[in-house]
């Protein structure tokens, strides 16, 4: 019976691991595919495509996918950093867009979940439950909005209306106070019978308790906002300032080779962002389940 038993759970974890290898396989495809198509000439991917990028084109409707270009070339990554500075514009307009977001969100969001966390109430829990609220809400709901109090404000057509709505987000708050309630209170206890002030408690005890959960909000925040386009295209208006999410969308369909490799380009970041911070990432987003009263 063991070994029946022992044979069943293999079997199953065999399974498993082929299910989740080829899911695995079809999320790496497309950025894959991507990397190899930013390699190949702009003939090659008319023919490789036939009318997908120009049905005007008299091709052959099959679609063959390469892994390996017949030709490799450099040409469009020259183009790309080289000679239009256009793409490394865009490219740096999505750094000024996103950083400011990702660090002042993240300081805001450690702030009010301290707060909500450590001096607890009716009165308080009400302003919480009603902050995260806003959470459920897609931001196409809360767009129109962010425009009128912008207009009212001043700073429609600038970064700011951008950047603040994003910095107030109650996604962060929400992930840190949560993480935050789990911290044993003996931590605090133990600090406030040393003489210690609630500055000192959040400086010393809360931030570095807090600090894989922090490097997680900040590759999702980066993640989110590094691909945002709704935002840039509604409340900035100035072409000049649109970041490189919004302007891929813009490529013409006789630079597909362009397209391919500055969509490269735009994938780097949050890459190794994220392979940077793996090891954090998983350790903070499971960890949170752990952390007990």
């Amino acid at each position: 019976m063991r070994k029946r038993v022992g044979k069943k759970k293999t079997a199953a974890r065999i399974v498993l691991f082929i299910v989740a290898l080829l899911v695995a396989a079809a999320f790496i495809m497309p950025m894959l595919l991507t990397l190899v198509n930013s390699f190949e000439t702009q003939s090659e991917l008319s023919s490789n495509y036939g009318t997908v990028f120009d049905p005007r084109q008299s091709m052959s409707e099959d679609v063959n996918l390469k892994l390996i270009p017949d030709r490799v070339t450099f040409s469009q990554y020259g183009t790309v950093l080289l000679k239009s500075p256009d793409y490394l514009y865009k490219f740096w307009n999505s750094v000024i867009l996103v950083v400011p977001i990702v660090v002042f969100q993240i300081v805001v969001a450690l702030l009010a979940a301290y707060g909500f966390t450590r001096w607890r109430g009716r009165l308080r829990e009400l302003v919480f439950f009603v902050y995260i609220l806003l959470m459920l809400m897609p931001y196409q709901v809360t767009l129109v909005p962010n425009y009128l109090v912008s207009d009212w404000l001043g700073i429609l057509k600038t970064r700011w209306a951008v950047w603040l709505p994003a910095i107030a987000s109650p996604f962060g708050v929400f992930l840190l106070t949560k993480y935050m309630r789990r911290i044993p209170k003996s931590y605090t206890e133990a600090a406030q019978l040393d003489g210690a002030g609630g500055w000192i408690i959040f400086k010393s005890i809360y931030v570095p308790v807090c600090r894989t959960i922090i490097l997680s909000l900040a590759i999702l925040l980066f993640v989110d906002y590094w691909n945002m386009v709704e935002q840039p295209l509604v409340l900035l208006k100035d072409v000049d300032k649109f970041p490189l999410s919004v302007f891929l969308a813009e490529i013409n369909s006789g630079e597909q080779g362009i397209a391919f490799a500055a969509a490269v380009i735009y994938m780097i970041p949050p890459v190794f962002l994220f392979l940077y911070g793996e090891e954090d990432f998983v350790q903070g987003i499971s960890i949170s389940g752990r952390l007990k009263d």
